[in-house]
């Protein structure tokens, strides 16, 4: 299928970042839309798409409306929250794309937001502050997945230095440890207490993945190959042949081995970035979605 295609081609090409910012921009922007033309026929505070987006509080209702968890990360109803958002995935989300794949910038933004919904839930249904909100509460925004994003690179490359107006050169540090400590004091002052505990939860995440990536591992690896392979269930599997290759004898031949698979996985995605996922041979395709690596 087309659409499976190009999905796939989403998350392999090196303008991921336009594509997350393309994606929030037209959810708010059909989202306005659609609520225009119900306040035309009906109350606007009736409104459904509101509870159809957002992530609820409720384990009962989110049950009942799982994709909210994804949903809500792209969903925005006022326009400065949306722009906000969206200048600091900009901002840091090229500096990101300076040192990771546009499939790890992907990564880290849907993970990172599922990790501030997981904060979010369970702190709506244990903390008993929020008892009387949990039944009608909900989540939206990309900020739980961009603060993953920006605490993802500065904690990667912490003296990474940029200008602030008004403030001169920065380190990406500094500017991530004073985010933190902006949410933590806002729990308390604020009337969005659980977003701020969302935002908690994907800093969170984008500290773990850049402590991880400093000892060698991607912890969001599996969420590419994953949506890889539930993508190409959707068409039919091209006859393979089976080949049994002798396994490394050693750990530097293992190395060896695995560096050259990497380099040429990074080419195939360097032409698709060039010319498109139907720029690739079939082996091309084949390596990239069949091999283990």
């Amino acid at each position: 299928m087309d659409w499976v295609r190009k999905i796939k081609t989403f998350f392999l090409t090196n303008d991921a970042l336009t594509g997350l910012i393309a994606v929030n921009v037209a959810v708010f922007v059909l989202y306005h839309v659609a609520r225009m033309f119900y306040s035309l026929f009906a109350d606007v505070q009736d409104f459904p798409l509101d509870h159809w987006l957002g992530t609820p509080a409720d384990v009962d209702t989110l049950a009942r409306r799982p994709w909210t968890l994804i949903a809500y990360m792209f969903f925005h109803q006022g326009i400065l929250h949306l722009l906000f958002n969206m200048l600091w995935l900009y901002w840091f989300g090229r500096i990101f794309r300076t040192y990771f794949s546009g499939r790890q910038l992907v990564n880290v933004y849907i993970l990172g937001g599922l990790t501030g919904a997981l904060f979010y839930i369970l702190s709506y249904n244990i903390f008993p502050a929020f008892a009387a909100a949990k039944h009608f509460a909900i989540l939206l925004g990309a900020s739980a997945g961009v603060l993953g994003v920006v605490m993802a690179i500065s904690f990667y490359v912490p003296r990474y230095t940029v200008n602030l107006l008004f403030f001169g050169r920065i380190q990406l540090i500094y500017i991530a440890l004073a985010t933190l400590a902006l949410d933590i004091v806002s729990i308390s002052t604020s009337d969005n207490a659980g977003g701020h505990l969302a935002h908690l939860g994907g800093a969170l995440f984008g500290y773990l993945f850049a402590a991880n990536i400093h000892k060698g591992r991607d912890i969001t690896a599996w969420l590419g190959k994953f949506c890889i392979r539930t993508g190409s269930l959707f068409k039919s599997k091209p006859k393979l042949k089976v080949a049994y290759k002798r396994p490394p004898t050693d750990d530097r031949e293992y190395n060896r081995k695995k560096n050259e698979d990497q380099q040429e996985v990074d080419r195939i995605l360097d032409k698709i970035s060039k010319g498109g996922y139907e720029s690739l041979t079939k082996k091309e395709k084949e390596t990239l979605f069949h091999q283990k690596r």
